[in-house]
């Protein structure tokens, strides 16, 4: 087997980990789109998707375990970024006032739909890590979450690959479809926050 084959995938695979640890502290990285990448880099491997879409909720529930023990901990870093950017702070306070108020089935609901809205898990993982609650059952939720987000956007790769035969089309098409879901759950969440400030 050619080297090539190899390395390449290889070192996208890795890249599209290290995208989906790190977005939970940037979260305008692209890694959903890293992901994809890799699924349709990887698609000759047996066994590929499986073994990516382990490796993607384990990155996705590091990333979010890291970033939570930083706020709880007061990291001088954390603060400051909440520090330089009143509206990220406001929307951090705003989620522990809702998260108060909510049942436990709404709060579950809550950390998995999250993980499909821009920067939403950074904004949970810090309202969270600023709370005076117990983490353990966030975490189990978090983990839970990471597996859902982990084979969605896996699969989302996957089928297109099969779809259509041409990498480059694959891949407008999964990330076209990852958008649109993501801004109509991002437009979800935002009416069911004006609903709740109005109550």
């Amino acid at each position: 087997m050619d080297a090539a084959a190899v390395v390449g995938p290889a070192w996208i695979c890795a890249l599209a980990l290290c995208a989906v640890l790190g977005d939970a502290f940037i979260p305008f990285i692209p890694s959903g789109t890293l992901v994809i990448l890799a699924v349709l880099n990887t698609t000759e491997t047996d066994g590929a998707p499986l073994m990516l879409a382990a490796g993607v909720a384990v990155a996705s529930f590091l990333g979010d375990l890291v970033l939570l023990n930083l706020a709880r901990r007061g990291s001088p870093a954390v603060q400051r970024r909440l520090d330089h950017r009143p509206e990220l702070a406001a929307n951090v306070a705003r989620l522990q006032q809702y998260l108060t108020s909510q049942t436990s089935r709404t709060a579950a609901l809550l950390v998995i739909v999250a993980r499909f809205v821009p920067a939403g898990r950074t904004i949970l993982d810090l309202a969270v890590g600023h709370s005076a609650d117990s983490t353990r059952r966030f975490l189990r939720l978090s983990a839970l979450a990471a597996l859902i987000w982990a084979s969605y956007i896996v699969s989302l790769g996957w089928v297109n690959s099969h779809w259509f035969h041409t990498d480059w089309l694959s891949l407008v098409v999964s990330c076209a479809a990852a958008t649109a879901i993501s801004t109509t759950v991002a437009r979800m969440v935002r009416r069911r926050r004006r609903e709740f400030a109005l109550t």
